[in-house]
């Protein structure tokens, strides 16, 4: 929200400076981004009349002007704008002036010169030349009632502030200066001076038929036509200036009213060319397959999600939102509908959104415009319409104000006690009624308990919160004494067998990896190549039409990173994220933290491109493989022991791909990335990923006490032919389990696969792999007869296996 601080005074002038003004607001929850002057700094110019102009006596574009400035006598000055002419009013740079900066950062100062052999003793200015405007259509014309002589700054009131507030999304009612004028009003009890105007009386009894066939879209509806107007009417110079200042360009006299209106009071409202409505209007949903043409130029579509006002023919504006170019108003427009209405927030809220545009009118009823005045908002247009625009044969119908389905306005409770608890303050009764008295909320009281009726423009006072908020804020934050906690702290600590994710993220960076963060919302592609998702969450609202649905999992995220790397030149990359991924779930129901039908796992991923180690002279350089990122896995899992198994998926090279097992459940999954993908999204060499779900990676065993042997350890070695098709990890498997049942095999500490054997002696559809085993018993020496038990063993566990052998 921008507006000039004069405009702000116009409503309320407390006794305090800009700064502290801007303070007040800040602290009330009104952040005030940014003060800027309306004008850089000038001097010495004042307010010319030119007398009389002569062509130069040798230049053909230049003429010599005489101009008063009201010192008596003309100054001659030398202009060569093409619309100074005898009997303009403009700025005049005196000599000696100081005008803003140019390109080159000094300020300009006018001297006393010679043009062509003419002395000029001034400079007659421009917009663009006093830094007040980018335009440079000539001089700055003034107003003929202009005081000649009248320093220009105080003229144009160029002394003046321009606040920029960012407001929460809260405070729709100070979306408009009369809302800010109503929160200084109340922060500083100074009176409150609304904007006041004449009524103007129907003098015709011409009605146009609205029908409003959506109760649940609109509310309340207010119009009226007014026949005979003149649009060419120029725009008055203290209108332009208040737009300007809010940030909004003068466009013509009709369109210039309603800006400044839902500027001034907060309720943005709609002007139809009447002559371009067929018909009466219907306030009603759109229907699919419908389109309108845009003010904007845009021709969108509709559906039933979206609300419309439609005449017999056509859509004819999107409701709440902007207005279509069929009924727009023009400089030949006569005769106009003047359309104000009460359209539900949650109606209007993320509509905008959907056509990849905003508008002022969506902002304000997106959030809640005030129900109550329409009819008084209309008198305020009509009555300025008529000032600037009107002609003595103007007609002016009467209002049509329907009234179908007006918001209740429910009573909120707070309690004193509650009130004194949260906000950590002795407040009593009286200095309670006496902040709810200068919000202007109406309530009734009782000892201790306040009973509120929200007004028709706060559509943020709903619960008791929402009151001690506003209790709060009128009080002064800076108030609140800063005291000490008067609860007992108590430390906890963290369970052993957790960890945070945290510390799996400071784990995962000594291993070398970097953490990114990434949106949720994903390309839609993505999850179809790296999820094989066909049926991913959509989102009603992306904020990018590239960012149309919920992840199901975090490598396209990354893979779209490297791609980002490598195109700034990195060679190298090794990156990791954490966050929340969506699936579709049946079985998960409504609570505080969850979404019915929808799972919100968190994941951890991870993914390494490029050399294994950066350029070095004491290893070899080489690109990073399969083994190297698993080697990465087991570290983070460490001490667990994961198991892999061959996967299939669809985003990982069939070959070079693994599911991630702990204690014989599905944790996740690594692999390189499939050569289809490396090469649809361009990557020179493959990039290694995993993706493991947090609730694995927490969850770790607490260290126990193992007796450290004080005998020899044995050392076996076994060669085992099996089939192609059998894994090593099926091998390491059994063991585990001779280990954990067979008694024999208690002294079995450890044991490695060590050489993997292809070649003469075997098969074309077999290998030979070799493990070594450590054996050790805490109590006495292996002999050898215990050995040889614990290896038969195994042997015999290994035979089971179809076509299983010991190499000879």
């Amino acid at each position: 929200m921008q507006f000039s601080e004069s405009w702000l005074r116009s409503m309320v002038d407390p006794s305090m400076s800009s700064d502290e003004l801007s303070h007040l607001l800040t602290m009330s929850g009104l952040e005030v981004e940014e003060i800027s002057p309306v004008a850089p700094p000038f001097t010495n110019v004042v307010v010319g009349h030119v007398l009389e102009i002569a062509k130069h006596p040798n230049a053909d574009r230049l003429n010599v002007c005489q101009v008063d400035v009201g010192t008596g006598n003309p100054l001659t000055i030398v202009c060569g704008a093409s619309n100074v002419r005898a009997g303009l009013k403009v700025p005049c740079a005196m000599p000696g002036a100081m005008l803003p900066p140019g390109a080159d950062g000094k300020p300009f100062e006018i001297k006393v010169g010679e043009l062509r052999g003419v002395e000029s003793h001034g400079m007659l200015c421009s917009a663009r030349e006093l830094k007040l405007s980018e335009e440079n259509d000539g001089l700055l014309e003034l107003p003929h009632d202009a005081t000649v002589g009248m320093n220009f700054r105080d003229y144009y009131e160029l002394n003046d502030l321009t606040f920029t507030i960012k407001l929460t999304p809260n405070k729709a009612d100070c979306l408009s200066v009369l809302g800010v004028a109503r929160e200084v009003s109340a922060l500083t009890g100074t009176a409150l001076r609304s904007p006041t105007y004449q009524t103007v009386s129907a003098n015709t009894t011409e009605v146009l038929p609205v029908t409003i066939s959506a109760p649940d879209l609109c509310g309340r509806f207010s119009g009226r036509i007014i026949r005979g107007l003149n649009a060419k009417a120029t725009t008055p110079q203290w209108m332009k200036q208040r737009l300007e200042r809010s940030g909004q360009r003068s466009i013509s006299a009709l369109v210039d009213i309603s800006n400044y209106v839902m500027l001034e009071l907060g309720r943005p409202t709609h002007v139809f060319d009447l002559d371009k409505i067929h018909g009466g209007l219907d306030v009603r949903w759109g229907k699919t397959g419908e389109s309108i043409k845009l003010l904007n130029g845009n021709t969108v579509s509709v559906d039933e999600w979206i609300g419309v006002i439609a005449d017999q023919q056509q859509i004819e504006s999107l409701a709440g939102i902007m207005g279509g170019d069929a009924t727009a108003v023009s400089l030949e427009t006569q005769n106009i509908y003047l359309e104000a209405a009460f359209w539900f927030p949650q109606a209007i809220q993320g509509r905008a959104r959907r056509f990849n545009f905003s508008t002022d009118a969506a902002h304000r009823f997106e959030r809640g415009v005030d129900f109550a005045t329409t009819v008084e908002h209309i008198e305020r247009i009509t009555a300025l319409l008529i000032d600037i625009c009107g002609k003595a044969e103007t007609q002016i119908g009467p209002i049509d104000d329907q009234q179908v389905n007006l918001p209740l306005r429910l009573p909120v409770t707070v309690r004193t006690a509650r009130a004194v608890k949260v906000i950590g303050v002795a407040l009593t009764d009286a200095q309670i009624a006496d902040i709810f008295t200068r919000l202007k909320l109406t309530f009734t009281q009782e000892a201790g308990i306040f009973s509120v009726t929200p007004p028709s423009y706060r559509f943020d006072i709903e619960i008791e919160e929402d009151l001690i908020e506003e209790i709060v804020r009128v009080y002064g934050f800076e108030n609140i004494p800063a005291l000490p906690p008067v609860a007992p702290n108590e430390m906890f600590i963290a369970p052993e067998n957790t960890r945070s994710l945290f510390a799996i993220s400071h784990k995962l960076a000594a291993l070398d990896y970097q953490e990114v963060i990434n949106f949720s919302f994903v390309e839609e592609s993505w999850e179809v190549d790296f999820a094989a998702n066909t049926q991913p969450i959509k989102l009603m609202n992306p904020i990018a039409s590239q960012m149309s649905v919920m992840r199901s999992s975090l490598i396209g995220s990354l893979v779209a990173n490297v791609k980002y790397n490598l195109n700034r030149k990195a060679s190298r990359v090794r990156i990791f994220e954490s966050g929340t991924v969506f699936l579709r779930d049946a079985n998960v129901q409504d609570d505080p933290l969850s979404v019915a039908g929808f799972s919100q796992p968190k994941h951890v991923a991870g993914l390494a491109y490029g050399a294994l180690v950066e350029e070095q002279w004491g290893q070899a350089s080489r690109a990073v493989d399969f083994f190297d990122i698993k080697a990465d896995l087991e570290a983070l899992f460490s001490p667990a022991i994961l198991g892999f198994a061959k996967i299939q998926h669809p985003a990982l090279h069939p070959g070079r791909s693994a599911e991630v097992m702990l204690d014989g459940k599905v944790v996740g999954f690594i692999g390189e990335l499939h050569p289809r993908l490396q090469q649809k999204y361009e990557l020179p060499l493959a990039a290694v990923v995993f993706e493991i779900a947090v609730d694995a990676l927490q969850q770790r065993s607490v260290p126990k006490y193992v007796e450290i042997s004080k005998f020899p350890a044995v050392v076996r070695d076994l060669a085992v032919v099996v089939k192609q098709a059998v894994s090593a990890q099926d091998l390491m498997n059994i063991f585990a389990v001779e280990k954990d049942t067979n008694s024999a095999c208690k002294i079995l500490q450890a044991f490695v696969l060590f050489d993997e054997y292809h070649g003469k002696g075997l098969e074309n559809d077999e290998k030979s792999l070799a493990f070594r085993f450590t054996l050790q018993d805490t109590e006495n020496t292996l002999q050898d007869d215990t050995v040889e038990a614990a290896m038969t063993a195994l042997i015999t566990a290994v035979s089971k296996l179809d076509g299983a052998r010991l190499r000879s």
